[in-house]
Order: C-alpha cells, then structure tokens, then sequence
C-alpha cells in the first residue's frame, strides 16, 4: 500500500477525489470551516496550496469517507486480521498438516515492523533552532486557546522498558518553541511520561506529520498497552516502517518517510495551561494544565505537506477513521475476551460515551461477567453507559437494539450504576475532570414486554412537548436544568408516563428525530450517577432495584461547556468566497 503521504495524495489525485485549493486561505478559522462544509457533503479530500502566512501546503479530509478509508488501506488488513485469528483458534493445539494453510502469515510477518535505512526524506532540511511560527498550524474554532496541531504522531519509548507508543495527542503551539502536550489519563505516551518523572528524567518526544497514512490510524487504535503500533502500521502499510537515525544526540530514531519530524524533550513537573479546545465530542474542551514539550529541532522534506483535521460535532473525520478501526480488530475481541461475540462504540457519541456488545449468556449472568471484563479492557475502561444482549444484533442500528434491549430489560435485576470511576477526559457531563460514573444495562433472553410505540396522554403543564425516539423510549422537552433542576424526578414519580421504559429530558424535543443526533444528545450530556431518576428505587441485599420508566436527564447544565458553532464573520466570508475555492462548481 502506501509507503508516505505523497503516494495516497497521487493516488488520490488519480481517482479524482482530490480538490487541489489555489486561493489564498487563512488557518485562522477560514481553513477549518471550508472543511467542514465539505465532510459534510461528503466531499473530497482537500489540498490547500495557498496558505496565509506559510509555504506549506495543508491536506485535510483524508479520511472522511469509506471511499478514501478503502483507497488508503485496501482490504488486504482486515483479511489479515481475521486469518490471524482464524490460524490462533484452529492451531491450538498446533498440528503440522493445518499449519501449511496458513503459510502466507509466516510471509506477512517478516514485512512486520520496522527497518533501518542510512537516508530519508525528511531530514533533507534541518531547523535548528526551530521555529513552530513557520507551521501553518490550525486555529479550528473561535474560542480555542491557540492553534493546534490535529494530526500528530507524538512518538515515546519507555524509560524502563524501552518499548515504544505512537499516539495522537493534540499539540497546542505555545510559541515558536513551546508546545502544550494533551497526555489523557488512558494513554500510552501519559504512561512513559508517568515513568520519566517518577525517575526526575526528561522524557524525550518526536512528533511526526505525515508519512505513511497506516501511522495514522494506528496511532487511534484503541490497542491493549505495550502493543507497538508501528507494527499494526506495518501492516496496513504492508511492509516495514523505515526508520533513520536522529541527528540529535540521544534521541530516538525518525520515521523516515514523514514530512515533518518535530524533537524535543517534555521536562519534569512543569505543567502550562492548554486549551479551550473544540474537540469531537461537539463542546469546548476546557483550559487545563498540562505537560509542556521543549522543542530542539525540526526536520522536514524540501517540499513538506502539512496533514491536518479539524473535530467537532459528529460525524468528521475522525468518525469514519474510528468505524474503520472498529470493524478492522473487531475479530480480535472475542480472542481477547472470550465471552465477547460482538462490540461496538458509537462515534456519534464521541465513542467513549457508549458502546453495545452482544455477549454469551450460557449460564445465568454470565452476560453480566462479560460486561465487567469490557468495562476494564484498555480505553473500553472509559466507556460510561455499556448495552447488552445475548441475541445476535446489528450493533451499528441503535434504534433496533435499543427495542430489542428495552424489550428484555428486568429493571430490578439489570440496571447497574457505578459511581466514583474515571471519566473520559474530554467528558464534562459530572462537572469533574477525569471522575464520574457508569452505567450498565442488561437485556438477555426472550422478550418480557411489549413496548410502547406511540404518546396520546395530556401532558403536565411542566413539559412543552413530547416525540417518541424509538418503541419504549420517550423524549421530552421541559424547562431548562437551571429553572428546574428536580424535574427529572418529578417525571418519574408523576406516573404519567408509566408505560414507557426509558423517557429523555432534552432542551429540545427534535433531538427524537434523528438517531444521530439522538447519541449525540443524549450520551455527552448526563453523569448517570446523578443524572437518572427512577419512579421507584430501593435497595435489595446491597444492591439498588429500579422501577420503571428510568428518566435520563440529557439538558445542558451549567457546568457544561459550550456546543461548537461557527462563528458569524466566519461563516460569512467562507459564503462570499466559496467560487474562489472551488471555480469549477
């Protein structure tokens, strides 16, 4: 496949879904708005070439459709995957006869990895001292703390272990040698960093741009820890990653094929403040402090092209880049966790905020085993509200095993709610960074109800309007959380809407028309140890039992961030100028 960026662009080029930008373009706001107007059209990829302030090109929307997902990858790694698993469960024990059939992976593997060459491309210009002012590094909304770089490769190796993490952190450009560096607390490179001060050491970093685009998306891949990426990378790419020695001293070896190779050094115990941040979730996430990386060089191509995207409400990029990943290690799961059939988490809902498994229930509350075994696999630790059945289900259609769950669901014995755990960072819902807690429900076996499919009742003068989401799940709109803080509760017990399972508080009764912003809604915005209601709740042997309808209390608080929205002057002069950027629609 692609051994760099410049082979995928070409190729991109070729299949005519590339748009190559001659216009002079701002990456303060006015780059980050024709993007996202594209994406949501479903539009090409983008090659700005103009760009205000800088001789480097930027490349956006790489990955913004299955299309282009395909074009970069093939489908030769999912085949991969899924012989490596099928080799691992008929090979056990192994037998000589059946390990001919799976030959070709012995071949595959000697293209795993990494290897050595004396020349690269990127060290053609070396920037010493560097300058992160010459970058066009991207401003994506109006109320970001400063521009960021949104498609690192932030590079680590253990301090201990010498094992190494890509990861893609995003990088807040502090000034011409001084970057933010955004280590979340489920992170491979936080770990090292973790490790570094606990020795009073500076931990080393390289941040790539560029190079082959399967760096990219293994630097996403939810792998468990110590699982090198530069090897799943390797085999998206099909071969070896090249890597050449670092002009710097004590430094870890650059990926050779990168555009952009930014090395430096992240010094102990000092912390800066970085952000706001318009993230995927959809809202602003909020200034924190955070480790600062001291920059020594930047080494590049002649003609370097900077990759770039810009996140915010879904579906963008990174939605599409996350359901490729998902669908690409999807066999994987019940390798690694037995009692797994299937596993899916929603990139409408940021991905961490809710995911769906269908689990063996082979004896009773064995699918509750299942659950607690996801729950505390690596970045699905972080997942806040966990769906279960035992019945094979199309995980992607939500309204389907939504019905199905809410169907099966004995609500004394198979709601749970675990409050005290970690949070997402990027999850505001619980008012505290990194802390909140999680839910899980449970819907196995044959089906125990019909559900309710449509509302005829009056409704309590304390609620404007009322839309059915799906069979057994209301959506409301009341007041505002500020004027009426209780009236979750008061739904509950009201008894007026007994014959529904689960009922929504929203701001906004139109959030029940679409599932897509049905997810989004509703799951970034509630903590489930405060924000469910019950009409009834007691406690049975240490353990809460709910009585129907549960109430999830989806309204904006006050201690949320802000949604994301293009700011007016913005929107206005991408309108004026749109015949610039595209001459030819």
């Amino acid at each position: 496949m692609h051994k760099n960026l410049r082979s995928f662009i070409k190729t991109l080029r070729e299949e005519n879904d590339l748009i190559e930008i001659e216009a002079e373009v701002d990456p303060y706001l006015e780059l980050a708005e024709i993007h996202r107007r594209v994406i949501e059209k479903q539009g090409a990829a983008l090659l700005f070439k103009n760009i205000k302030g800088s001789k480097y090109p930027v490349i956006t929307n790489l990955f913004g459709t299955a299309k282009r997902i395909e074009i970069g990858f093939g489908k030769k790694p999912q085949e991969l995957v899924k012989k490596a698993v099928e080799m691992v469960e008929v090979l056990l024990p192994p037998k000589p006869k059946e390990l001919w059939q799976f030959r070709d992976l012995a071949f595959t593997a000697l293209k795993l990895g990494t290897k050595k060459v004396r020349r690269a491309p990127v060290l053609e210009v070396s920037d010493q001292p560097a300058n992160l002012d010459e970058l066009p590094i991207l401003t994506t909304w109006h109320e970001d703390g400063g521009a960021f770089i949104t498609l690192p490769l932030v590079y680590t190796e253990s301090p201990t272990s010498g094992k190494h993490n890509l990861g893609m952190y995003r990088i807040q450009r502090h000034d011409a040698r001084t970057t933010g560096i955004h280590w979340q607390i489920h992170k491979g490179g936080g770990f090292h960093y973790f490790e570094a001060e606990q020795r009073n050491e500076s931990l080393p970093v390289t941040i790539f741009l560029g190079g082959a685009p399967a760096m990219i998306l293994s630097a996403i891949a939810p792998l468990p820890e110590d699982v090198p990426e530069l090897v799943l990378a390797s085999v998206l790419a099909d071969g070896k990653i090249e890597t050449v020695q670092n002009p710097i001293k004590n430094h870890h070896r650059i990926i050779a094929e990168a555009e952009f190779a930014i090395c430096g050094r992240v010094p102990t115990k000092i912390r800066q403040p970085e952000g706001p941040f318009g993230d995927h979730y959809g809202y602003y996430s909020l200034e924190h402090d955070y480790p600062i990386l001291n920059v020594e060089a930047v080494f590049h191509r002649k003609d370097a092209i900077y990759p770039a995207t810009v996140v915010g409400k879904p579906r963008k990029e990174d939605f599409f880049i996350g359901d490729y990943l998902q669908e690409l290690l999807s066999p994987l799961f019940p390798l690694v966790m037995p009692a797994v059939k299937d596993l899916w988490s929603y990139g409408e809902t940021g991905f961490h905020s809710l995911a769906a498994a269908v689990v063996k229930e082979r004896y009773a509350r064995e699918a509750l085993g299942a659950g607690f075994r996801i729950l505390g696999e690596g970045q699905l630790s972080l997942t806040k509200f966990l769906l279960l059945t035992d019945k094979p289900q199309d995980l992607r259609n939500f309204k389907s095993l939504f019905e199905h769950i809410l169907a099966r669901v004995n609500w004394q014995n198979d709601f749970f709610i675990f409050d005290r755990t970690s949070f997402d960072t990027l999850d505001y819902a619980s008012g505290k960074i990194n802390h909140g807690s999680k839910a899980m429900l449970v819907g196995v076996g044959d089906a125990i109800r019909d559900l309710k499919r449509e509302y005829n009742g009056e409704l309590p003068s304390y609620i404007k309007r009322a839309e059915v989401f799906c069979k057994g799940c209301l959506v409301l709109m009341g007041n505002n959380y500020e004027s009426d803080n209780d009236l979750g509760d008061r739904i509950a017990k009201s008894r007026k809407f007994d014959d529904w399972q689960i009922v929504v508080l929203h701001d906004d009764a139109d959030f029940a028309k679409s599932a897509d912003k049905f997810l989004w809604a509703t799951w970034t915005r509630f903590n489930p140890s405060t924000d469910i209601y019950a009409k009834e709740m007691k406690i049975v042997n240490n353990h809460i039992s709910y009585e129907s309808p549960i109430i999830i209390d989806a309204r904006m608080k006050p201690w949320y961030p802000k949604e994301l929205e293009t700011r007016e002057d913005i929107a206005k002069l991408v309108d004026e100028r749109w015949r610039e950027y595209f001459p030819k629609e």
